[in-house]
């Protein structure tokens, strides 16, 4: 409340000190130019007539005519404001209700009401506070609300079937990725972290990038949507490894959303937003979330616009006969090409073209792409994606 009664006062003050010049209106110490002049003249003919140019009759004459002047000058200025006061007063408090009450407007919508004002180095001490803070997985885990099974009951039967039979064959890694996906499927997060992470252990060295983020999609959601510190220590291995890999990028805005740090949630989900694969489910979290941290961080951004089909184009695919979709397909797949060859892009893209080059079944033009890939990439973590598309398309081991 003390704030709206400063903010208020002040802009009040400000009003008074714009209007007060125009309620005054026009001076009349001598200000008019036309007054000045009659006194200059005055001034002029005394000059004159102490020098003996013209005489004492002559200089008196000349006086009075120009008095007469002057007077006549003093009587408009002084009715002057007197005639334009009555119409200003209103104009004057229009137009101040016009700017406290629009600034009051813009305040409510982009600032934050009600929230104290707090030194940077108290705001920035409160995220270090709330990280520190954050649950443990387990804990996170323990308190989550169970999700609602809505599935068939012959789906539930194959699953608990699943369960049952997965742990007795503990080196099955076919069995665990199974049961990883379909307990994700009904919701029981926490089980398909547990699997997943089995298929890790199975995997050894083996385990790649997307193992290891299926494992972080799966502990965030058993958490109730919290990035514990193991989710953490997970996602800045992950970013290492690919620094422009959306998941990573998404998950680490949300930790730094979640310890009220919209701006490096901004900044996070922005590279997201502009690198990542714009088929990642992750930059589409991104892009539902970083407006409201762009508010908060104080950053007027519009996201670029998506690439690749739209819903209405991928709908309609779904209607034409098979070698119409193929065009279609092949229709986009030039684009990439053509958008990588001109301008280059991130690591998704290059491994996004080089699968949808074997899928086409243009293995020769996916191995150039993947030899050209390897020159410009040459040293960079981000490379390994590429490779992992080139050998879906086998065209490299």
């Amino acid at each position: 409340m003390l704030f709206w009664i400063l903010a208020l006062a002040l802009s009040a003050v400000v009003a008074i000190a714009l209007a007060a010049p125009l309620r005054r209106g026009p001076a009349s110490t001598g200000t008019d130019p036309d007054m000045a002049f009659y006194r200059a003249q005055i001034a002029e003919i005394e000059t004159d007539r102490a020098r003996g140019l013209i005489g004492e009759e002559e200089a008196e004459r000349a006086r009075a005519e120009i008095g007469r002047r002057l007077l006549a000058a003093d009587k408009d200025v002084r009715q002057a404001p007197a005639a334009g006061r009555g119409p200003m007063l209103p104009a004057l408090l229009f137009g101040a209700l016009v700017v406290i009450g629009g600034a009051m407007i813009l305040y409510t919508d982009l600032g934050a009401p009600g929230l104290p004002d707090r030194p940077l180095a108290e705001r920035l001490a409160e995220a270090r506070e709330l990280s520190a803070a954050r649950p443990s997985q387990a804990q996170a885990e323990a308190v989550a609300p169970p999700l609602p099974v809505d599935a068939p009951e012959e789906y539930v039967e194959m699953v608990e079937k699943l369960r049952a039979a997965v742990p007795e064959r503990p080196d099955d890694l076919t069995g665990w990725q199974l049961l990883a996906r379909h307990e994700a499927a009904l919701g029981d997060y926490a089980a398909a972290a547990r699997a997943q992470e089995r298929v890790i252990e199975i995997k050894g060295a083996d385990a790649g990038f997307e193992d290891r983020m299926a494992l972080v999609d799966r502990l965030v959601a058993a958490a109730g949507g919290i990035v514990t510190p193991e989710s953490e220590a997970l996602l800045r291995e992950l970013r290492a490894a690919r620094p422009d890999a959306a998941g990573p990028l998404y998950y680490l805005g949300l930790l730094q959303a979640q310890i009220e740090r919209p701006d490096l949630a901004f900044r996070f989900w922005r590279r997201a937003i502009e690198t990542g694969d714009p088929a990642s489910p992750h930059v589409e979290l991104a892009r539902a979330q970083i407006g409201r941290a762009a508010q908060f961080a104080g950053v007027d951004y519009t996201p670029p616009a998506a690439s690749g089909p739209t819903a209405e184009e991928v709908a309609a695919a779904q209607d034409m006969e098979p070698e119409a979709r193929q065009e279609m397909i092949r229709g986009m797949v030039e684009n990439l090409a053509s958008r990588l060859a001109e301008s280059g892009g991130p690591a998704s893209d290059w491994a996004r073209l080089i699968r949808a080059l074997g899928v086409l079944g243009e293995a020769t033009r996916a191995e150039a792409i993947w030899g050209e890939a390897q020159q410009v990439f040459a040293g960079d973590p981000a490379l390994e994606e590429i490779r992992a598309a080139a050998q879906a398309a086998g065209v490299t081991r």
